[in-house]
């Protein structure tokens, strides 16, 4: 995930005593790990990859739209000193795929989905690096359950999902917030329904809400019309699931424990641009930064949102250096 694809690049672009279960990949698969199957509540099982190793478990969560396969090349880099593990969340890969409601695809939904797995497999306060949109996972675990984890490293994955700057907004996690906040209106206790309606017009995400969709409308606006083969082009098999993703998202501020982020500042895409022309993302940075004392951010120019695969060895670097002060 871009920092824009939680919120502006939509337009440019109970838990049950979990079982585990080792079985085979869907296709040839030379990453030296063992594939398991774990369930995280009624119906719904994930696929978990283990690279084995010793050492503190470090457990990574893939991208939006990715699985655990992502990490085939990385992992293995981190088994000298640590158990590693993947997780391919619901909805995606060999993962279960529950409807794709906001329920069931609701950002704290999926952190739980990750706990489920570190209980499952009995994993001491293990460390938690997530890529792109699975920063919204971590900082969903570091604000309600830190306990649970010893570290939190975001790899490019420091965006408007996973910590909401308010003074720049997000079209994306504000119209979340708004949602949510609606759909729990109408509710059978009307002191309830009067509490609700209170807490939402005394604060200010009507008004955050409609300057953004203003504008976003006139980026709407100003975009050229679909080719005219659009229409005859292959339906994509995960879109519910992101679009479900999205309308899940969170305003998470307040996230606790160790924190490494390496974020591509600027990315790769950005050489030959104007500074003002990705402002948005280097405030970005500069929040969360500044407002999580826990967090250690290292810049890398002009990198891949990939970042652990543009700059591998810089990642491993800064991660082992982080994971070797953690207690």
């Amino acid at each position: 995930m871009k920092f824009l694809a939680g919120g502006h690049a939509l337009l440019l672009m109970c838990l049950s005593v979990a079982s585990v279960t080792a079985q085979g990949g869907s296709s040839p698969d030379t990453s030296p790990h063992k594939v398991l199957f774990v369930s995280v509540g009624k119906g719904v099982k994930l696929e978990v990859l283990d690279w084995g190793g010793l050492g503190r478990p470090l457990v990574l969560l893939a991208g939006q739209g990715d699985t655990a396969h992502v990490f085939d090349e990385l992992a293995p880099k981190f088994t000298d000193q640590h158990h590693v593990y993947g997780i391919t969340r619901r909805g995606f890969g060999q993962s279960d795929k529950p409807p794709p409601t906001t329920e069931n695809y609701m950002a704290d939904r999926l952190g739980d989905d990750v706990l489920a797995v570190i209980s499952a497999l009995r994993l001491e306060r293990p460390v938690l690096a997530g890529h792109s949109i699975a920063g919204q996972e971590l900082s969903s675990i570091g604000t309600r359950h830190p306990d649970r984890v010893a570290g939190l490293i975001y790899l490019d994955a420091h965006g408007p999902s996973a910590f909401y700057n308010a003074a720049e907004g997000n079209y994306g996690v504000e119209m979340a917030e708004l949602l949510r906040r609606l759909t729990e209106l109408s509710a059978p206790d009307p002191a309830l329904d009067q509490i609700r309606l209170r807490e939402l017009l005394q604060s200010d995400l009507l008004s955050r809400f409609e300057a953004q969709a203003r504008s976003v409308l006139k980026i709407l606006e100003a975009m050229p019309p679909p080719p005219p083969n659009a229409s005859t082009r292959r339906p994509d098999p995960g879109a519910p699931y992101r679009s479900a993703m999205n309308r899940g998202q969170r305003m998470y501020t307040d996230i606790k424990g160790p924190i490494l982020a390496i974020a591509a500042s600027p990315h790769d895409y950005d050489k030959g641009r104007a500074p003002e022309e990705f402002a948005y993302e280097t405030h970005q940075t500069e929040a969360f930064e500044k407002s999580l004392p826990s967090a250690r951010v290292v810049r890398l120019p002009f990198a891949s949102h990939y970042v652990f695969r543009s700059n591998e060895a810089d990642v491993v670097r800064e991660m082992n250096a982080f994971m070797a002060t953690l207690h």
